[in-house]
């Protein structure tokens, strides 16, 4: 069994996989690639039993076989060369690969693949295509408002809801929400399963290379296949709550404003908050937005005035800052939304102008108490 690659291929497409490798796994195999040689073509996977990935690429290769090599030692490696042909050869005990370069020769330790786990078949599956780009939007917008809490897990990954009318993906920590929805994509099945973190991480890295990916689905797991790469992972379990139900429908106050300016603004001010609940207040009247926060244990207190647009009643209501500093950095368009009813129910922030065609983003921040 032998091979030979481009250093800088090899390095590149391990890159794309090596995010799945844990430093505390249960398994020693899992610390290593599986490479899987059959001639001329190359399967390198990595798994950390819940989600594995792989990659294919064409090599210069001589016969059949599978070997686990170390995922650190050959990283670390890779890294030190720069472009040239490398060559891989398996001894007849398959205990040990040679590596030879234009510097010379190391030997690696490698273990039998036989032993590593192997990729779950996705059975009874649905299948849609998505274009790479929206599902990496997808992902960037709704990622950042999953939840860490173990007691709740269905909160700590992305609902993923596919109909003949749209495809809508929410994220949610009970503090936050965002629903992030596509009008001019579909799906011929109507699906619904929560994706993990950890996985939709991986995808939004390696997804810019793509053109389209290709879903499976079943109750229990989910495959993405985009050009070289497939990743599969095993789905959260549970019932996602009805988020519908919170989003508020009658919301007479309006707020447009500049979303740099309030960003910034809130960024400022938020440094003089409550270090504990990071409280600001924000009271509105006229066409003025009044940002406040104050730290009583220290007397530190801040205070900026914008100009906005407003229609409504006059009202404070407070927020944690770093929920406002997540939600508009996430946001792209230059003026902001703001709809609020009461300063004791959520207030919804959206894109005054919407750059994509098709594209509805909403986002929800629930209110703090005030304090007198």
């Amino acid at each position: 069994m032998k091979f030979i690659v481009s250093s800088t291929r090899l390095l590149k497409e391990l890159q794309t996989i090596a995010g799945i490798i844990q430093t505390n796994n249960t398994l020693p195999i899992l610390d290593n690639f599986l490479f899987t040689l059959d001639d001329n073509e190359l399967v390198v996977s990595a798994s950390d039993l819940e989600t594995n990935m792989s990659v294919t690429l064409e090599v210069n290769g001589e016969g059949k076989g599978l070997l686990a090599l170390p995922a650190r030692i050959l990283l670390d490696t890779l890294k030190t060369f720069p472009e040239q042909p490398l060559t891989f050869v398996v001894d007849d005990n398959k205990t040990s690969v040679e590596l030879s370069s234009d510097y010379g020769k190391y030997a690696l330790s490698c273990l039998d693949g036989n032993e590593f786990p192997r990729f779950p078949e996705v059975e009874d599956a649905s299948t849609a295509n998505l274009p790479a780009t929206s599902l990496a939007e997808a992902i960037q917008k709704t990622i950042f408002a999953t939840g860490n809490d173990d007691l709740r897990p269905v909160m700590s990954g992305v609902f993923f809801q596919f109909s003949s009318e749209s495809l809508i993906f929410v994220a949610t920590d009970a503090h936050k929400l965002v629903r992030y929805k596509r009008t001019d994509l579909s799906s011929d099945n109507t699906a619904e399963f929560i994706m993990p973190k950890k996985p939709l991480n991986l995808l939004r890295q390696s997804l810019l290379t793509a053109n389209e990916v290709k879903v499976i689905y079943n109750e229990t797991n989910a495959q993405f296949e985009y050009g070289n790469v497939i990743l599969n992972c095993r789905l959260i379990d549970g019932r996602y709550p009805n988020y519908e139900a919170v989003i508020p429908r009658e919301n007479p106050n309006k707020l447009l404003i500049d979303r740099v300016s309030l960003l910034t603004s809130i960024k400022r001010v938020a440094i003089f908050s409550n270090k504990t609940t990071h409280q600001i207040r924000l009271k509105l009247a006229g066409n003025a937005l009044n940002i406040s926060a104050e730290d009583l244990d220290f007397a530190n207190r801040a205070h900026e005035r914008l100009s906005c647009d407003y229609e409504g009643s006059d009202m404070e209501i407070g927020f944690n800052s770093r929920f406002l500093i997540e939600m508009l950095s996430n946001l792209e368009s230059d003026v902001v939304r703001m709809e609020m009813s009461a300063p004791n129910k959520a207030g919804l922030i959206m894109p005054a102008d919407t750059t994509e065609e098709g594209e509805d983003l909403l986002m929800l921040v629930m209110p703090v108490m005030l304090n007198a």
